[in-house]
């Protein structure tokens, strides 16, 4: 469905299930398509199901000003708000993460608990930031679906390939769909990205990490330093998964992350 957002435009989302508001924030560049796996399963749960393109993704509007981290937040509870959502538990996948943590910075009364999947809390080092910048005149040169068809090898992990086409497929789809600009914007608003660790210390609500056995984008590790700078949160890891965790093993992502909502 879609909504014309005041000043923001159009606003493509998905709206399944009724009770506790869990909104899921996609990753990069991917768009909500990648949350299809989870729709259904946790609206069946008990659960309200939001799932927003963010500004550009999809079929959402680029809205009024430059894609950024804090901005993307910032639209979360603008969208939240035009819904009359008064507080929501927020998650969010790879980039998604990198927004639901500025989230719970600039929103802290919106927030009814975090989940965190596949994503970090620091900012992109010099290596990074260069590679960001590679990456944009690669878009540039060769199109976004050149881009997105190469990222695949990075985020799925080998048994995903070779066990589970349904999930290549799916992911090959949503990656390849984005266009040029929005896919430029990303990579740009990634590379400038704020540094979250500072925050974590303050974060006060039931957080989930998660994180696919497999994820060589965001690894474990990454994911237990994380967790271990929230106080009280848990730490999971997905079986089988790369970094794309929800869409690689949903059964388990799905099992974790309803047993958590339901403690919130």
């Amino acid at each position: 469905m879609t909504l014309d957002l005041p000043g923001r435009g159009a606003v493509a989302y998905d709206d399944a299930g009724a009770g506790l508001p869990v909104v899921l924030l996609h990753a990069f560049p991917f768009d909500r398509g990648m949350w299809q796996p989870q729709l259904g399963p946790l609206s069946a749960a008990g659960f309200r199901v939001l799932a927003p393109d963010l500004p550009g993704f999809g079929g959402s509007a680029p809205g009024p000003d430059p894609f950024t981290v804090d901005g993307a937040a910032d639209f979360v509870a603008a969208f939240l708000d035009w819904l009359k959502v008064d507080r929501a538990v927020v998650g969010g996948l790879s980039m998604g993460g990198y927004v639901a943590l500025a989230f719970a910075r600039r929103h802290p009364g919106r927030l009814a608990g975090l989940v965190l999947a596949d994503t970090r809390a620091a900012p992109e080092d010099d290596t990074g930031r260069a590679a960001r910048d590679q990456a944009v005149a690669a878009v540039e040169k060769d199109g976004p679906a050149k881009f997105g068809e190469g990222m695949l090898a990075k985020v799925l992990s080998d048994h995903t390939r070779e066990a589970n086409p349904a999930a290549v497929e799916l992911a090959r789809t949503v990656v390849t769909r984005q266009a040029a600009a929005t896919v430029v914007a990303g990579l740009r608003a990634l590379r400038d990205r704020p540094d979250a660790a500072p925050g974590l210390a303050a974060v006060a609500v039931p957080t989930l990490v998660l994180v696919g056995e497999h994820d060589a984008v965001t690894p474990p590790l990454n994911a237990a330093r994380l967790a271990g700078s929230v106080r009280g949160s848990e730490l999971l890891h997905v079986p089988g998964a790369g970094h794309l965790s929800n869409l690689e093993n949903p059964a388990e992502f799905n099992r974790a992350v309803v047993a958590f909502l339901r403690k919130v």
